[in-house]
Protein backbone atom coordinates (compact mmCIF):
# COMPACT_ATOMS: atom_id res chain seq x y z
CA UNK A 1 0.00 0.00 0.00
CA UNK A 2 2.80 2.28 0.94
CA UNK A 3 5.96 0.80 -0.76
CA UNK A 4 5.70 3.06 -3.75
CA UNK A 5 5.57 5.77 -1.25
CA UNK A 6 8.74 4.96 1.14
CA UNK A 7 10.78 4.49 -1.86
CA UNK A 8 10.38 8.02 -2.90
CA UNK A 9 10.08 9.87 -0.11
CA UNK A 10 12.17 8.16 2.09
CA UNK A 11 14.51 5.41 0.77
CA UNK A 12 17.17 5.52 3.49
CA UNK A 13 14.50 4.28 5.49
CA UNK A 14 14.21 1.17 3.41
CA UNK A 15 17.75 0.63 3.22
CA UNK A 16 18.72 1.08 6.97
CA UNK A 17 16.00 -1.52 7.44
CA UNK A 18 17.51 -3.86 4.76
CA UNK A 19 21.01 -3.38 6.59
CA UNK A 20 19.50 -4.25 9.94
CA UNK A 21 17.88 -7.33 8.78
CA UNK A 22 20.78 -8.45 7.24
CA UNK A 23 23.14 -7.77 9.84
CA UNK A 24 21.18 -9.49 12.22
CA UNK A 25 20.39 -6.44 14.58
CA UNK A 26 16.51 -7.16 13.99
CA UNK A 27 14.65 -10.05 13.15
CA UNK A 28 11.98 -10.35 10.93
CA UNK A 29 8.36 -9.43 11.86
CA UNK A 30 9.79 -6.14 12.75
CA UNK A 31 8.22 -2.62 12.18
CA UNK A 32 11.07 -0.17 11.82
CA UNK A 33 10.48 3.08 12.64
CA UNK A 34 12.64 6.73 11.46
CA UNK A 35 11.71 8.79 14.78
CA UNK A 36 13.04 11.66 13.10
CA UNK A 37 10.33 11.40 10.34
CA UNK A 38 7.54 11.41 13.44
CA UNK A 39 8.89 13.99 15.25
CA UNK A 40 9.08 16.29 11.99
CA UNK A 41 5.54 15.10 10.75
CA UNK A 42 4.20 16.31 14.86
CA UNK A 43 5.56 19.26 14.39
CA UNK A 44 4.18 20.03 10.69
CA UNK A 45 0.66 18.84 12.16
CA UNK A 46 1.48 21.05 15.60
CA UNK A 47 2.14 24.19 13.49
CA UNK A 48 -0.77 24.13 11.30
CA UNK A 49 -3.12 23.53 13.82
CA UNK A 50 -2.00 26.33 15.99
CA UNK A 51 -2.68 28.11 12.72
CA UNK A 52 -6.18 27.20 12.28
CA UNK A 53 -6.99 27.44 15.91
CA UNK A 54 -7.30 23.67 16.64
CA UNK A 55 -6.09 21.72 19.27
CA UNK A 56 -4.96 18.00 18.91
CA UNK A 57 -4.75 15.09 21.28
CA UNK A 58 -2.25 12.58 19.72
CA UNK A 59 -3.03 8.59 19.17
CA UNK A 60 -0.38 5.67 19.08
CA UNK A 61 -1.71 2.50 19.21
CA UNK A 62 -1.09 1.95 15.16
CA UNK A 63 2.96 2.53 15.97
CA UNK A 64 2.83 -0.11 19.29
CA UNK A 65 2.21 2.69 22.36
CA UNK A 66 6.40 3.12 21.89
CA UNK A 67 7.75 5.48 24.73
CA UNK A 68 10.76 6.66 22.56
CA UNK A 69 8.14 8.13 20.06
CA UNK A 70 5.52 9.19 22.13
CA UNK A 71 8.57 11.26 23.91
CA UNK A 72 9.13 12.53 20.42
CA UNK A 73 5.46 13.43 19.34
CA UNK A 74 4.84 14.93 22.72
CA UNK A 75 7.64 17.69 22.58
CA UNK A 76 5.47 18.93 20.10
CA UNK A 77 1.74 17.86 21.04
CA UNK A 78 1.47 17.40 24.31
CA UNK A 79 -1.94 16.12 24.87
CA UNK A 80 -3.17 12.57 23.95
CA UNK A 81 -5.70 10.69 23.12
CA UNK A 82 -5.80 7.14 24.68
CA UNK A 83 -8.25 4.40 23.03
CA UNK A 84 -8.14 1.90 26.29
CA UNK A 85 -6.27 1.66 29.72
CA UNK A 86 -2.98 -0.01 28.77
CA UNK A 87 -2.68 2.70 26.27
CA UNK A 88 -3.18 5.69 28.38
CA UNK A 89 -1.17 3.93 30.95
CA UNK A 90 1.79 3.53 28.74
CA UNK A 91 1.04 7.96 27.89
CA UNK A 92 1.14 8.99 31.16
CA UNK A 93 4.93 6.78 31.71
CA UNK A 94 6.18 8.19 28.83
CA UNK A 95 5.29 12.18 30.18
CA UNK A 96 3.20 12.84 27.61
CA UNK A 97 -0.43 14.65 29.36
CA UNK A 98 -3.65 13.01 29.13
CA UNK A 99 -6.24 15.11 27.19
CA UNK A 100 -9.38 12.36 25.97
CA UNK A 101 -9.42 9.11 27.83
CA UNK A 102 -12.20 6.80 26.75
CA UNK A 103 -11.76 7.50 22.91
CA UNK A 104 -12.78 4.16 21.36
CA UNK A 105 -12.65 1.92 24.88
CA UNK A 106 -14.32 3.23 28.49
CA UNK A 107 -12.89 3.36 30.87
CA UNK A 108 -13.21 0.30 33.50
CA UNK A 109 -15.12 1.92 36.82
CA UNK A 110 -12.22 0.15 38.96
CA UNK A 111 -9.57 2.47 36.37
CA UNK A 112 -11.32 5.81 36.74
CA UNK A 113 -9.42 6.84 40.41
CA UNK A 114 -6.42 6.40 38.65
CA UNK A 115 -6.87 8.09 35.53
CA UNK A 116 -8.78 10.89 36.94
CA UNK A 117 -6.19 11.60 39.19
CA UNK A 118 -4.24 12.39 36.13
CA UNK A 119 -6.97 15.12 35.61
CA UNK A 120 -7.66 14.31 31.59
CA UNK A 121 -9.00 17.27 29.72
CA UNK A 122 -11.43 15.09 28.88
CA UNK A 123 -13.61 11.67 29.18
CA UNK A 124 -15.43 10.30 26.40
CA UNK A 125 -18.74 8.27 27.77
CA UNK A 126 -20.64 6.34 25.80
CA UNK A 127 -23.89 6.16 27.75
CA UNK A 128 -25.39 7.12 31.31
CA UNK A 129 -24.00 4.59 33.30
CA UNK A 130 -20.55 5.65 32.64
CA UNK A 131 -21.45 9.02 33.18
CA UNK A 132 -22.87 8.26 36.44
CA UNK A 133 -19.19 6.30 37.03
CA UNK A 134 -17.11 9.16 35.98
CA UNK A 135 -19.32 11.61 38.19
CA UNK A 136 -18.78 9.15 40.90
CA UNK A 137 -15.44 8.85 40.85
CA UNK A 138 -14.52 12.48 40.46
CA UNK A 139 -16.65 13.62 43.42
CA UNK A 140 -14.65 11.33 45.66
CA UNK A 141 -11.27 12.87 44.04
CA UNK A 142 -13.11 16.40 44.70
CA UNK A 143 -13.61 17.76 41.22
CA UNK A 144 -15.60 18.18 38.36
CA UNK A 145 -14.63 16.31 35.52
CA UNK A 146 -15.39 17.76 31.73
CA UNK A 147 -16.78 14.52 29.77
CA UNK A 148 -17.39 14.48 25.80
CA UNK A 149 -20.30 12.89 24.50
CA UNK A 150 -19.56 10.35 22.21
CA UNK A 151 -22.70 10.16 19.41
CA UNK A 152 -23.58 7.26 18.02
CA UNK A 153 -22.39 6.57 14.31
CA UNK A 154 -24.63 7.01 11.18
CA UNK A 155 -26.04 3.31 10.06
CA UNK A 156 -23.72 1.48 7.88
CA UNK A 157 -20.43 4.18 9.13
CA UNK A 158 -19.16 2.45 12.18
CA UNK A 159 -16.95 -0.11 12.09
CA UNK A 160 -17.47 -3.39 14.02
CA UNK A 161 -16.41 -3.83 17.19
CA UNK A 162 -16.42 -0.03 17.90
CA UNK A 163 -20.28 0.23 18.03
CA UNK A 164 -21.60 2.44 20.81
CA UNK A 165 -22.66 6.18 21.89
CA UNK A 166 -25.97 8.09 22.32
CA UNK A 167 -28.76 8.72 19.49
CA UNK A 168 -29.11 11.57 18.34
CA UNK A 169 -32.56 10.89 19.05
CA UNK A 170 -31.88 10.44 22.70
CA UNK A 171 -29.98 13.18 23.20
CA UNK A 172 -32.12 15.30 25.39
CA UNK A 173 -33.13 12.95 27.77
CA UNK A 174 -29.33 11.82 28.23
CA UNK A 175 -28.46 15.24 29.16
CA UNK A 176 -31.39 15.82 31.01
CA UNK A 177 -30.03 13.10 34.04
CA UNK A 178 -26.34 13.62 33.08
CA UNK A 179 -27.26 17.71 34.08
CA UNK A 180 -27.93 16.60 37.36
CA UNK A 181 -25.08 14.25 38.06
CA UNK A 182 -23.20 16.39 40.43
CA UNK A 183 -19.69 15.90 39.79
CA UNK A 184 -19.69 16.02 35.72
CA UNK A 185 -19.50 18.98 33.09
CA UNK A 186 -20.63 18.18 29.80
CA UNK A 187 -18.44 19.75 27.41
CA UNK A 188 -18.29 18.73 24.36
CA UNK A 189 -19.07 15.94 22.11
CA UNK A 190 -17.09 13.36 19.49
CA UNK A 191 -18.25 10.86 17.44
CA UNK A 192 -16.21 8.34 14.93
CA UNK A 193 -15.24 8.62 12.03
CA UNK A 194 -15.97 12.43 11.20
CA UNK A 195 -13.50 12.31 8.09
CA UNK A 196 -12.59 9.61 5.25
CA UNK A 197 -11.66 9.52 1.68
CA UNK A 198 -13.51 9.45 -0.77
CA UNK A 199 -12.92 6.76 -3.17
CA UNK A 200 -14.42 8.02 -5.84
CA UNK A 201 -13.01 11.46 -5.82
CA UNK A 202 -9.81 10.61 -4.10
CA UNK A 203 -10.62 13.94 -1.38
CA UNK A 204 -10.73 13.80 2.67
CA UNK A 205 -14.84 14.47 3.45
CA UNK A 206 -17.00 14.57 6.52
CA UNK A 207 -18.75 11.88 7.15
CA UNK A 208 -23.03 11.68 7.86
CA UNK A 209 -21.31 10.28 11.49
CA UNK A 210 -19.57 13.97 11.49
CA UNK A 211 -22.76 15.78 11.06
CA UNK A 212 -24.39 14.11 13.26
CA UNK A 213 -22.10 14.88 15.87
CA UNK A 214 -22.47 19.05 14.62
CA UNK A 215 -26.24 18.26 15.36
CA UNK A 216 -25.37 16.98 18.51
CA UNK A 217 -23.49 20.17 19.48
CA UNK A 218 -26.00 22.61 18.68
CA UNK A 219 -28.37 20.35 20.77
CA UNK A 220 -26.73 20.54 23.68
CA UNK A 221 -26.05 24.59 22.75
CA UNK A 222 -29.88 25.50 23.31
CA UNK A 223 -29.62 23.22 26.90
CA UNK A 224 -27.25 25.92 28.24
CA UNK A 225 -24.05 24.42 27.60
CA UNK A 226 -21.21 26.49 26.27
CA UNK A 227 -18.49 26.93 24.85
CA UNK A 228 -19.07 23.14 23.53
CA UNK A 229 -15.38 21.35 22.18
CA UNK A 230 -15.76 19.34 19.16
CA UNK A 231 -13.13 16.60 18.28
CA UNK A 232 -13.48 14.87 14.73
CA UNK A 233 -11.19 11.69 14.78
CA UNK A 234 -10.31 9.84 11.86
CA UNK A 235 -7.84 10.83 8.98
CA UNK A 236 -6.77 13.88 11.10
CA UNK A 237 -3.66 15.08 8.97
CA UNK A 238 -2.33 17.99 7.21
CA UNK A 239 -5.54 17.79 4.43
CA UNK A 240 -8.01 17.53 7.01
CA UNK A 241 -6.93 20.10 9.60
CA UNK A 242 -8.37 22.62 7.21
CA UNK A 243 -11.60 21.17 6.73
CA UNK A 244 -11.85 20.19 10.65
CA UNK A 245 -11.31 24.11 11.50
CA UNK A 246 -14.04 25.20 8.49
CA UNK A 247 -16.64 23.18 9.50
CA UNK A 248 -16.72 23.54 13.22
CA UNK A 249 -14.31 21.18 14.89
CA UNK A 250 -12.22 22.13 17.70
CA UNK A 251 -10.01 19.31 18.30
CA UNK A 252 -8.49 16.24 16.12
CA UNK A 253 -6.81 13.37 16.86
CA UNK A 254 -3.75 12.53 14.62
CA UNK A 255 -2.75 8.91 14.51
CA UNK A 256 -1.64 7.24 11.15
CA UNK A 257 -0.93 10.89 9.70
CA UNK A 258 1.81 11.12 12.40
CA UNK A 259 3.65 8.12 10.16
CA UNK A 260 2.61 9.46 6.77
CA UNK A 261 0.34 6.29 6.64
CA UNK A 262 -3.10 7.49 6.06
CA UNK A 263 -5.08 6.19 3.42
CA UNK A 264 -4.47 9.76 1.14
CA UNK A 265 -1.00 9.12 1.39
CA UNK A 266 -1.02 5.82 -0.07
CA UNK A 267 -2.80 7.14 -3.10
CA UNK A 268 -0.49 10.78 -3.39
CA UNK A 269 2.88 10.16 -2.12
CA UNK A 270 3.48 14.46 -1.91
CA UNK A 271 1.29 14.55 0.94
CA UNK A 272 3.68 16.97 3.98
CA UNK A 273 3.74 13.54 5.98
CA UNK A 274 6.48 11.15 5.64
CA UNK A 275 6.86 7.93 5.65
CA UNK A 276 7.93 6.68 8.59
CA UNK A 277 7.56 2.92 8.91
CA UNK A 278 8.51 -0.11 6.89
CA UNK A 279 8.45 -4.04 8.00
CA UNK A 280 10.75 -6.44 7.43
CA UNK A 281 10.39 -9.82 7.31
CA UNK A 282 12.21 -12.57 5.67
CA UNK A 283 12.22 -15.60 3.33
CA UNK A 284 11.26 -18.71 5.60
CA UNK A 285 10.62 -21.26 2.58
CA UNK A 286 9.90 -21.72 -1.18
CA UNK A 287 6.91 -23.71 -2.01
CA UNK A 288 7.21 -26.37 -4.11
CA UNK A 289 5.59 -24.50 -6.95
CA UNK A 290 8.21 -21.68 -6.12
CA UNK A 291 6.24 -19.31 -3.97
CA UNK A 292 8.00 -17.84 -1.22
CA UNK A 293 6.84 -18.02 2.26
CA UNK A 294 7.21 -14.82 4.35
CA UNK A 295 7.63 -15.59 8.03
CA UNK A 296 4.39 -13.20 9.63
CA UNK A 297 3.64 -12.08 12.78
CA UNK A 298 3.00 -8.62 11.57
CA UNK A 299 -0.02 -8.62 8.76
CA UNK A 300 -2.69 -6.63 9.77
CA UNK A 301 -6.01 -7.92 7.94
CA UNK A 302 -6.67 -4.11 7.01
CA UNK A 303 -3.35 -2.97 5.73
CA UNK A 304 -4.39 -3.17 2.19
CA UNK A 305 -0.92 -5.06 1.68
CA UNK A 306 0.56 -5.13 -1.95
CA UNK A 307 3.69 -6.15 -2.98
CA UNK A 308 7.40 -7.04 -0.98
CA UNK A 309 10.34 -5.43 -1.87
CA UNK A 310 13.28 -8.52 -1.98
CA UNK A 311 16.14 -6.19 -1.86
CA UNK A 312 18.95 -9.10 -2.60
CA UNK A 313 17.79 -8.81 -5.88
CA UNK A 314 15.20 -5.95 -6.55
CA UNK A 315 12.54 -8.18 -7.49
CA UNK A 316 9.12 -7.04 -6.30
CA UNK A 317 6.59 -9.55 -5.57
CA UNK A 318 2.75 -9.45 -4.66
CA UNK A 319 1.85 -10.54 -1.73
CA UNK A 320 -0.99 -13.47 -1.83
CA UNK A 321 -4.47 -12.55 -0.03
CA UNK A 322 -4.98 -14.23 3.36
CA UNK A 323 -8.32 -15.12 3.96
CA UNK A 324 -10.29 -13.56 7.58
CA UNK A 325 -9.52 -17.53 9.35
CA UNK A 326 -5.76 -17.01 8.61
CA UNK A 327 -3.84 -17.63 11.26
CA UNK A 328 -0.61 -15.12 10.71
CA UNK A 329 2.65 -17.93 10.42
CA UNK A 330 3.62 -17.12 7.06
CA UNK A 331 2.69 -15.11 4.10
CA UNK A 332 3.03 -16.50 0.82
CA UNK A 333 4.26 -13.90 -2.38
CA UNK A 334 3.83 -14.74 -5.93
CA UNK A 335 6.29 -17.09 -7.31
CA UNK A 336 9.05 -15.10 -8.78
CA UNK A 337 11.42 -16.05 -11.78
CA UNK A 338 14.01 -18.82 -10.98
CA UNK A 339 16.54 -18.24 -8.91
CA UNK A 340 15.37 -14.58 -8.02
CA UNK A 341 14.33 -15.76 -4.35
CA UNK A 342 16.12 -17.49 -2.11
CA UNK A 343 15.62 -19.10 1.94
CA UNK A 344 17.05 -15.81 3.95
CA UNK A 345 15.97 -13.28 2.08
CA UNK A 346 14.99 -10.15 3.36
CA UNK A 347 12.10 -8.95 2.36
CA UNK A 348 10.55 -5.14 3.07
CA UNK A 349 6.65 -4.70 2.74
CA UNK A 350 4.91 -1.44 3.36
CA UNK A 351 1.06 -1.33 4.29
CA UNK A 352 -1.36 0.25 7.09
CA UNK A 353 -1.26 -1.31 10.41
CA UNK A 354 -1.96 -1.16 13.75
CA UNK A 355 1.67 -2.25 15.21
CA UNK A 356 -0.70 -2.89 19.15
CA UNK A 357 -2.41 -5.98 17.64
CA UNK A 358 0.56 -7.69 16.01
CA UNK A 359 3.50 -9.97 18.14
CA UNK A 360 6.15 -7.94 16.51
CA UNK A 361 9.40 -6.16 17.69
CA UNK A 362 9.53 -3.14 17.10
CA UNK A 363 12.79 -1.08 16.11
CA UNK A 364 13.45 2.40 16.31
CA UNK A 365 15.95 4.19 14.13
CA UNK A 366 17.44 7.74 14.44
CA UNK A 367 19.73 9.71 12.58
CA UNK A 368 18.13 9.70 8.96
CA UNK A 369 17.67 12.89 8.89
CA UNK A 370 21.25 13.87 8.73
CA UNK A 371 22.17 10.65 7.27
CA UNK A 372 23.59 8.84 10.12
CA UNK A 373 21.31 6.04 10.95
CA UNK A 374 21.92 3.91 14.25
CA UNK A 375 19.22 1.87 15.97
CA UNK A 376 18.23 3.53 19.13
CA UNK A 377 16.10 0.76 20.70
CA UNK A 378 14.07 -2.54 19.81
CA UNK A 379 10.28 -3.04 21.81
CA UNK A 380 7.73 -5.09 21.88
CA UNK A 381 4.77 -4.47 20.15
CA UNK A 382 3.09 -3.11 23.37
CA UNK A 383 6.22 -0.39 23.81
CA UNK A 384 7.91 -2.15 26.17
CA UNK A 385 11.96 -2.47 25.75
CA UNK A 386 13.65 -5.66 24.71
Amino acid sequence: MFLDTVLTRNPALVDTATALHRSGAVPPDTYVLDADAVEANAALLAAEAERLGLSLWFVVKQFGRNPALIRAVARHIPRFAAIDPPEARALHAAGARAGNLGHLVQIPRRDLPEMLAWRPEAVTVFDLANARAVSDAAGALGFVQDVFVRIEGAPGSVHPGQEGGIPLDALDDFAAVAEQLPSLRIAGVTAFPCVLRDPATGLLAPTATFELALRARELLSTRGHHPLKLSAPSATSMASLPLLAELGATHGEPGHSLTGTTPLHAADPHQPEQPAYVYVSEVSHLLADGRPALYGGGFYARGGIRDALLPRTGVRLPVQAAPAENIDYYRLLDAPPPGAVRAGDTAVLAFRTQIFVTRSTVAIVSGLATGNPRLTGLYDARGRAL
